[in-house]
């Protein structure tokens, strides 16, 4: 039997490339190394040239839920677990501050987000390189992206390149209006956004949707042919 859908979600039989318009044509300039920049409350910044060397592989079929009202069920990603990464990496090379536990995740297409760090460690959040048996697609994050699945889609950052740790959100500067990205962002508690209720987020962002997926096939037609 189906799972009920959050929410306000409706199925797409697609997975589109999508998110703020700004980023439609913004790409990753390197897709081949898998290499992570650690900074902020830390003892030691770190480049991790190969982020995922020697950590366990995991699989997971999880289903993808975009704030903006759509949702793609049974996506089969391949990664490493965030808690993994950070336990075995992380914490022993960089040594962050205790109490440091926001982390700031920076995409090399300039998208950002937040992240706690009891919502990273969650046993289904995911360093990716896979998608569906293949490597990741530029369209879907290459090299890496982070995956998410109890949170809305854009704390699932595509083409992570940066992790910054902090005390709080002081620091933090979001790539669009603030009340758009929830500290959260949980489907359960459908958290769309920043002091507004998520029901009504749902009216305002459902038209943006077909002409946003437009924007996207169209700026990744156009990064092809270029």
């Amino acid at each position: 039997m189906n799972r009920p859908w959050p929410a306000g979600q409706r199925e797409r039989s697609d997975f589109p490339r999508f998110g703020l318009l700004q980023f439609a044509h913004r790409f990753p300039a390197e897709t081949a190394r898998r290499e992570l920049r650690i900074v902020g409350a830390v003892a030691n910044e770190l480049v991790v040239d190969d982020a995922l060397a020697g950590l366990p592989w995991v699989e997971q079929v999880s289903d993808f839920h975009c704030v903006t009202t759509w949702s793609r069920r049974g996506l089969r990603w391949g990664g490493v677990r965030f808690a993994d990464f950070y336990e075995r990496v992380l914490v022993p090379q960089a040594k962050p501050q205790t109490a440091a536990t926001t982390f700031i995740l920076r995409g090399q297409d300039g998208a950002r987000t937040t992240m706690q760090l009891e919502d990273l460690l969650a046993p289904d959040v995911l360093i990716a390189t896979m998608l569906d048996g293949e490597p990741l697609s530029v369209a879907h994050g290459a090299p890496l992206r982070l995956v998410a699945p109890a949170h809305y889609g854009y704390k699932s950052v595509k083409h992570l390149s940066r992790i910054k740790i902090c005390s709080d959100e002081s620091k933090f500067r979001p790539a669009a209006f603030r009340f758009m990205d929830h500290p959260r962002a949980r489907v359960a508690a459908e958290e769309r956004g920043r002091g507004v209720p998520g029901w009504l987020l749902r009216h305002l962002y459902r038209p943006l949707v077909a002409p946003t997926a437009r924007r996207f096939a169209k700026a990744m037609e156009d990064c092809r042919d270029a």
